[in-house]
């Protein structure tokens, strides 16, 4: 039998759904934002068209961006009526952001006593690595490194059930918690607060990592709404 040559170049129709997979990535990315900011108010309909139009790009990555979007609970599919932007009150973001907060806090709680010594040393190389980008203000390059970074501590708790539910969460929150490293010196402020998490889980103290990992969600809220605030959108 023919052995898959590694070398081998991909077929154009595997480039292809490549293109397309980056590009819904990019509508959902621009999208989320312009909802999370406020940009785009409740009950605004999202034309597939108009989208397409807007991106250069066919129906097939703005449905996926569209369907993506949908998972989170930021768009809403009505009967008649397409997409349109869901309605999501200040207050119920912050009671998803204070719900993660727990969450988090109980993650790195546990994390903090089942951690592997190779998983320690990832997560501390994955956050030294973080210093560059929070110096370069890459805020996609560090946006990607924030979810890996927690999802590692998701998975040092090795309960796989905390940790799936911990990814589920997250997810609802995903264009928040991006949104809001644009606030000021954000980027900086999160790294550091990524380090006194590791600092305690170093010592063995699950309730001081904890503690640090709920005012870390909790300042991550605050700097949302300050974003938003300053945007000062009508």
């Amino acid at each position: 039998m023919d052995q898959f040559d590694p070398q081998f170049p991909p077929s154009e129709t595997d480039a292809a759904a490549e293109e397309k997979s980056l590009l819904s990535d990019v509508i959902r990315l621009a999208l989320a934002d312009e909802i999370a900011t406020g940009r785009l108010k409740p009950g605004t309909p999202l034309d597939e068209q108009q989208i397409g139009q807007r991106f250069g790009a066919s129906r097939t990555p703005v449905r996926e961006a569209l369907r993506q979007l949908a998972t989170t609970g930021m768009v809403e599919v009505r009967p008649r009526r397409g997409v349109v932007v869901a309605t999501m009150t200040a207050e119920r973001i912050m009671d998803m952001f204070e719900t993660t907060a727990e969450m988090e806090a109980m993650c790195v709680r546990l994390a903090t006593y089942r951690i592997t010594p190779i998983e320690r040393s990832r997560l501390q190389t994955m956050h030294e690595s973080s210093a560059e980008m929070v110096s370069g203000g890459d805020l996609d390059a560090y946006d990607d490194f924030n979810r890996r970074f927690h999802e590692a501590i998701y998975r040092a708790t090795h309960n796989q059930f905390m940790a799936e539910q911990a990814v589920g969460i997250r997810a609802r929150l995903a264009a928040f918690r991006r949104t809001q490293l644009r606030h000021g010196d954000r980027l900086a402020t999160s790294h550091a607060e990524h380090g006194a998490i590791l600092d305690a889980m170093a010592r063995g103290d699950g309730e001081e990592a904890a503690r640090c990992m709920r005012a870390h969600m909790l300042n991550a809220s605050c700097a949302l709404t300050s974003y938003i605030q300053e945007l000062d959108l009508p």
